[in-house]
């Protein structure tokens, strides 16, 4: 589905996978300069999508050229009795940035939110240090000021 820019996005496939998990692996380091392990990242990709339950990505391309990805995983809503689809893993190739990558994403994710009722919307957690990041998603007209969210991780993740 291309959206915007000439930027064509798409769910992703198992071809994607080595895509994926490079990403991931830039984005943690770029972010939080945290190395992850290839193979851990590599089998919690396949994880994914091999099983729908837990989420699915999409990619971004650019005149057929990979260019950015996400993952959506659903978390259930008691509240609202429906899903809250949880952006995540969103990572943009650095050549790519300020061209609006995101922001289509963005909106190929939320066109589904609105066509889908058992939906009630999207959220997504950003690291309190990463200011750009925070300042496109607020171009993107989500709101960061409603929840402060907090973790706990076990030692050795």
């Amino acid at each position: 589905m291309t959206l915007k820019k000439g930027v064509t996005i798409r769910e992703a496939t198992i071809l994607d996978r080595d895509f994926l998990v490079e990403c991931q692996i830039n984005m943690a380091d770029e972010t939080e300069n945290l190395a992850l392990d290839f193979l851990t990242v590599q089998m919690g990709v396949e994880a994914v999508m091999s099983d729908s339950s837990r989420g699915f990505y999409i990619i971004a391309e650019v005149e057929g050229n990979l260019a950015g990805c996400l993952m959506v995983t659903p978390e259930w809503s008691d509240w609202r009795n429906r899903w809250v689809w949880w952006l995540q893993s969103v990572y943009v190739l650095p050549h790519f940035r300020q061209n609006g990558i995101f922001g289509t994403m963005y909106d190929y994710v939320k066109n589904k939110v609105l066509e889908n009722n058992q939906v009630a919307g999207i959220r997504l957690y950003v690291d309190k240090s990463n200011q750009r990041a925070q300042m496109v998603y607020e171009r993107s007209g989500m709101d960061g000021g409603h929840y402060t969210t907090y973790e706990w991780m076990k030692s050795n993740n």
